[in-house]
This record gives structure tokens, C-alpha cells and sequence, in this order.
């Protein structure tokens, strides 16, 4: 029998985080499954991708360009900026991390609002960093409350925008007002993962904002709009300098063939898959509607999910719509996020939510 005090010693941080759980699927008692649990597209690489991606599959055995030397030119023209400015990783997770590799370490501390994406505190710990969380006004980011959490100690702070999961946006006026506090020493990563969904006219593009301010970076994705949440590619826009860290990070050759492929022949039909964004948006204008006159309290998203705060009955809410083969994703004792799928999948959601009974909703 093997003691545990035989075992090969681990980092402490490991005792007290836990892993990053992805969103599920379930099945009904007909068999159905409906997953609005993970922001995926609900729509299947165009044709003119799957093509890409079965050309690139036949040389597998090759390795990828780790510079990503056509993607990243690609993104380049698209946003009009410098090659340099330009930086890839697995995800803009992925990128995540290895910003938090080139800029956290013991003593130091990251500031982001919370609840936000739920892989922050995991990073962020893994990286020895302390995070500091900042709770939501209502159910956006307080940027007041963010400029004042921000120390000598601070290298970081996340504005997830739109915010993931409540779907709440910050607009141009506050969110320069907020830039204009931040010592320059300070990063701040404007995480638009879902930018593409966003039709407020207030909610400034990230990319504008870099110009003059070197200590702003943009983090996107192939994986939500464009549908390749299964490749694992995304991108940081920023200073050279910022894009440099962020290079030098990445573990070689993150960004497998297929992957790049995959965004580069994506990136050329955008006009078609845009069209499937409009459609989602509709979609989650449609949900939102009939929510609401359901009863539900549900406020606007600008992203392809929508929210809805249970608090208690949270768990209990998800529980039912599992029952229905609906997979939402709970997060206990605060609400659900429902990601807007195909008409049907809505529409089966839909009837789950109508069918609960309702306790606790202001």
C-alpha cells in the first residue's frame, strides 16, 4: 500500500482551486439533447472552411507554423494594424494565461469584476498572482469600484466586454473615463470574445481604443461567431510590446495546422458568417422577449446567451431543464446562462422555462 506521503509533492495552489468545468450535455426522457450550456455556435463550419479543414488535415504529420505567419497577416489587414500588434494563442483562454505567465508572479495582484468569465480566478491562481474581485453593479461591471480596487501591487485588470455570463455591456464614455484612471504601468485586457454579437451603438470596439494607450490589449476569438470553438485559436490585439510577451509565452506551436487554417479561410467568408450572427442575434432578441413576458427577469444581452438571476432556485431551475434534455449553466445560488441556439433548441428552452414553477423572481 502506498502512503500519500510517498507521492510526488505538488504546488499547494492545486489543494484550493478547482478545475475548469465545461458546460454539459444531457438527454431528456425522449432522448432529446438540447446544449445551451457552452456559447457554441449552433451552425457547422461553412463549406468553404470544411474544405480548408480537410486540405489541412493531410498534413498533420507536419508541424504548424508557429508564427502563424498567414493568420496573423490576415488579421493584420482585417483590423488594420501592424503584424506587430498581432498575437495568437489556443483561445483567447489560452492568450489569457499567457499574459498572466509574462506578468504575475507571487506579491502581485489581478483585478477583475465579479461574477465575470470563471476562468479568470483559475488562471489567476495558477499563476501565483491574487486576484481581486470586484462585485457587479447590478449585473454589469462598476469601473469606479475597478479604478479604486487598482495598487502599486496591480499588473492586470480583465473588463470582460461583453460580460460572460450576464451578457452586460459598458459603453464608450465610461469605459475611456475608466482608461483615463489606470497608471500606464497597469495592463488592461479588454476581453470581447463575444464583440461580434454586440448591436448597442454605445459599446465602443476595442481596437479603437488602442491607439493611444499602449497599456490596452483586445482579446477575440474564433470560437464563438465564427463557429471553431472546436480548433482553439484566438488573438490579442496591442502595443507591440504587449504582443511580444505575449509571442514569447506561447507554448510552441499552440496553434495547431488545422486551426489556422480554419481562421484564414474563415476570416475570408466573414460577410457569409456574419449573416449567422444576425441570425443568432434575432434569436436572442426573441428569447429575451418571450422571457420576459413570461415573467422572467432578464436583462438586455448583447452577447449570444442570455441571463437570468434565480439566486436559491438556481440549481433547482437547471435541474428542470435538464429534465426536458436542456442543458443550461447554473451557477449556484446566482443564475443561469442560457446560450441562444437554433429555433428549435430556443423554443425548447422555452417551454422548459414556461413550464417551472417560478419562485423568487423580482
Amino acid at each position: 500500500m502506498v502512503s500519500e506521503r510517498n507521492w510526488p509533492y505538488f504546488r499547494a495552489v492545486l489543494d484550493s482551486i478547482p478545475g475548469y468545468t465545461p458546460g454539459r450535455a444531457v438527454a431528456g426522457p425522449d432522448g432529446r439533447s438540447v446544449k445551451l450550456s457552452s456559447n457554441e455556435n449552433p451552425h457547422g463550419p461553412l463549406p468553404s472552411v470544411r474544405d480548408a479543414i480537410a486540405e489541412a488535415a493531410t498534413e498533420v504529420n507536419r508541424y504548424p507554423d508557429t508564427s502563424a505567419s498567414e493568420l496573423t497577416a490576415e488579421l493584420a489587414r482585417r483590423y488594420g494594424v501592424a503584424e506587430e500588434r498581432v498575437a495568437l494563442g489556443a483561445g483567447s483562454v489560452g492568450i489569457l494565461q499567457q499574459l498572466l505567465t509574462a506578468t504575475a508572479e507571487p506579491g502581485t495582484e489581478i483585478v477583475y469584476a465579479w461574477r465575470s468569465f470563471e476562468a479568470y480566478p483559475l488562471l489567476v491562481e495558477l499563476a501565483g498572482a491574487t486576484s481581486v474581485r470586484v462585485p457587479l453593479r447590478g449585473e454589469t461591471h462598476d469601473l469606479d469600484a475597478l479604478a479604486e480596487a487598482i495598487t502599486d501591487r496591480t499588473r492586470m485588470v480583465f473588463v470582460c466586454n461583453p460580460n460572460n455570463p450576464t451578457g452586460t455591456v459598458v459603453g464608450h464614455a465610461e469605459l475611456t473615463a475608466f482608461l483615463d484612471r489606470v497608471p500606464d504601468h497597469v495592463l488592461v485586457v479588454l476581453d470581447e470574445a463575444y464583440r461580434e454579437y454586440v448591436r448597442d451603438p454605445h459599446v465602443p470596439d476595442g481596437v479603437d481604443l488602442l491607439t493611444e494607450r499602449p497599456n490596452v490589449a483586445v482579446l477575440r476569438t474564433f470560437s464563438k461567431a465564427y463557429g471553431l470553438a472546436g480548433t482553439r485559436v484566438g488573438f490579442l490585439i496591442g502595443h507591440p510590446h504587449v504582443a511580444a510577451a505575449v509571442r514569447k509565452t506561447m507554448i510552441p506551436f499552440a496553434v495547431n495546422r488545422i486551426a489556422q487554417a480554419a481562421a484564414v479561410a474563415s476570416l475570408s467568408a466573414e460577410d457569409e458568417l456574419m449573416e449567422r450572427v444576425a441570425a443568432t442575434v434575432k434569436e436572442r432578441e426573441r428569447v429575451r422577449d418571450a422571457l420576459l413576458g413570461d415573467g422572467w427577469v432578464v436583462p438586455p444581452s448583447e452577447a449570444n446567451f442570455v441571463w437570468l438571476r434565480l439566486g436559491e432556485d438556481t440549481t433547482d431551475f437547471a435541474a428542470s431543464c435538464e429534465a426536458a434534455g436542456v442543458a443550461v449553466r447554473p451557477f449556484a445560488g446566482e443564475g443561469v446562462r442560457v446560450s441562444v441556439g437554433t429555433p428549435e433548441e430556443n423554443d425548447a428552452f422555452l417551454t422548459a422555462a414556461h413550464e417551472y414553477p417560478r419562485r423568487n423572481q423580482e
